[in-house]
């Protein structure tokens, strides 16, 4: 397989659903294709719900033996200020996603990474930092965050804004199983 055309930089965020369908459906179409696809997952982890924990997204992805991923979080949410735990889960993600760019991945997913950053998590030059460091020829998806970083924007080869107009949750119909995890 050639794969002498990866190595972009890809960015997902916004105030609308489907930042991480959208690298979820780059995972899907790469692992279809023979791509060695891997996802970081930050600040997903732990919520004693199964069913959220382990989404169908992910279950579905699991198919491909070309599809592997790695969660990192409390188990809560980050509400308010940050508490040391979420800023130690953040800093291990950040620390596992660096040491992805020597294995064998064609495509690495940095799922919620902007959030860190938006929450003060994580500093945004660490994000230039891995944009910089990224090996040539891997592809690398940054999702997540409401807040734009156009500093971040600079670097990246492709910035999708995902807006919402209108959300069913407005009126109050919470996240549906097998709709929106």
């Amino acid at each position: 397989m050639d794969k002498s055309n990866l190595g972009l930089v890809q960015v997902f965020w916004g105030n609308g659903k489907g930042k991480t369908t959208s690298a979820m459906g780059t995972a899907l179409r790469a692992s279809g294709n023979g791509y060695s696809v891997h996802m970081v997952q930050f600040m997903k982890n732990g919520t004693g719900n199964p069913e959220i924990d382990h989404p169908g997204e992910i279950k579905a992805l699991e198919k491909f033996s070309t599809f592997s991923f790695k969660r990192f979080g409390t188990g809560s949410w980050v509400i308010g200020k940050p508490n040391k735990g979420h800023i130690e889960k953040v800093k291990e993600a950040y620390e596992y996603l660096r040491s992805c760019f020597e294995k064998e991945y064609d495509i690495i997913i940095a799922d919620e990474i902007l959030y860190a950053v938006q929450l003060g998590l994580l500093d945004e030059n660490e994000v230039i930092r891995l944009i910089k460091e990224k090996p040539e020829k891997k592809e690398l998806i940054l999702t997540g965050s409401h807040k734009p970083f156009p500093n971040i924007f600079e670097h990246a080869d492709l910035v999708t804004e995902i807006r919402k107009i209108k959300h069913p949750f407005d009126r109050g119909i919470i996240a549906r199983k097998g709709l929106e995890y």
